[in-house]
């Protein structure tokens, strides 16, 4: 595959080199991070019409008219001695102008090693590559893994692989990522009330219990049925319940503060997370709202805290979880979601099991188109 070199004006448009990649279940333009404006107004701005953002369908952009396909992945060489890459994650939404790279993506994290490589920023040796890229939003670093095989003497990515995840079809090869010191990227730490549960105030509901954790994503665990759901339902049904929404939302905004995050209003976190007994062999059933929509299955780092949610005694998810049988430094939880399971293995620290040490995962990415992706030069004239 062939990625131009930098981006060139022709016709009142700009061309910026690009590829558009899948990375788990999440898609959106990956840039090399020299092809983009260098403040965050003017880069804002290139990615809103890169995506087609504000607008439902995104329909003058490449975005896929929801959050999971409404991102974009910034990757160069990285300024941190031992780190290989520094990857920048953007959210953007279709139903408004927000550009949010303060939260991380552990599914698109999963392209970024493939990207660099198309894009000649990392040139493989071996059969397998690993890379060690640092997320600058949090400041998180992760060893990523992905096949290299030779042919034709030419090493490349290998997307073809026996590798399945839930929530999206057919298979695909094995991307391995291994986390370490997760615990707080954004909230500050892992228990930022310093409670594992706290009590809230919720308006036509009354005191409800909630877990508020961040170990690579804050999130606000809260059982399912206090808010009047099941937590089995699918995406759509609770989407759909203006009621639930709205209170998740007032709840959303009170765990904000609580967790030192301020007005959370404009921002993609906390991700509220409605849990249950599990159903299918798991270790807790999940739905989450991403955040007011709900997803289609569940985030990678959402995922890890829910795990480590489950594994800490005391907490929400702990109390409806169904654990299995962890050694001494070592558990693996399924953590279920609307479209299957998500499989988390944790590290755990021999002397306090409640540390969290390490986490890894197996995600899948695919590269799907390059080329250049235009914006109007009033956008930006570099």
């Amino acid at each position: 595959m062939t990625v131009s070199s930098t981006p060139s004006a022709r016709g009142g448009r700009l061309a910026i080199p690009s590829v558009l990649m899948r990375g788990g279940t999440s898609r959106g333009p990956f840039f090399a991070r020299a092809d983009l404006p260098d403040d965050d107004e003017t880069l804002a701005r290139v990615l809103r019409s890169a995506l087609g953002s504000p607008h439902p369908l995104q329909v003058d952009g490449v975005g896929g008219g929801h959050p999971l396909t409404s991102k974009a992945g910034i990757v160069g060489p990285s300024t941190e001695p031992g780190v290989d890459l520094d990857f920048r994650f953007a959210q953007l939404r279709p139903d408004d102008d927000s550009v949010d790279m303060n939260a991380n993506c552990g599914n698109l994290l999963a392209a970024v090693v493939p990207f660099a490589i198309e894009a000649g920023m990392v040139v493989p040796v071996e059969d397998t590559t690993t890379v060690r890229v640092r997320t600058l939003n949090t400041g998180a670093i992760a060893h990523i893994s992905v096949r290299t095989p030779e042919e034709g003497g030419v090493r490349g990515v290998e997307y073809a692989g026996d590798t399945r995840i839930d929530g999206v079809p057919g298979t695909s090869a094995p991307v391995t990522i291994g986390f370490l010191d997760t615990a707080g990227s954004i909230a500050g730490s892992l228990l930022p009330t310093g409670n594992r549960r706290d009590t809230v105030e919720l308006p036509g509901v009354g005191a409800i219990d909630v877990t508020c954790v961040d170990n690579g994503q804050p999130l606000v665990i809260v059982d399912a049925s206090v808010l009047g759901v099941t937590g089995r339902e699918s995406p759509a049904e609770l989407t759909a319940n203006p009621e639930l929404r709205e209170r998740v939302e007032a709840l959303r905004l009170t765990c904000g503060e609580l967790m030192g995050l301020g007005d959370v209003s404009g921002r993609n976190y906390p991700k509220m997370t409605l849990v249950s007994p599990p159903e299918d062999g798991g270790a807790l059933t999940t739905r989450s709202f991403i955040p007011r929509v709900v997803h289609e299955s569940i985030g990678v780092l959402a995922a890890v805290t829910a795990a480590t949610a489950c594994v800490l005694p005391g907490t929400v998810a702990h109390e409806l979880a169904t654990l299995p049988t962890a050694n001494d430094t070592d558990t693996t939880l399924a953590i279920e979601h609307p479209s299957g399971a998500f499989e988390v293995r944790l590290g755990q620290d021999p002397g306090d099991p409640t540390r969290i040490t390490r986490s890894a995962l197996v995600r899948t990415a695919r590269a799907l188109m390059a080329g250049e992706l235009y914006v109007p030069l009033g956008i930006w004239n570099p």
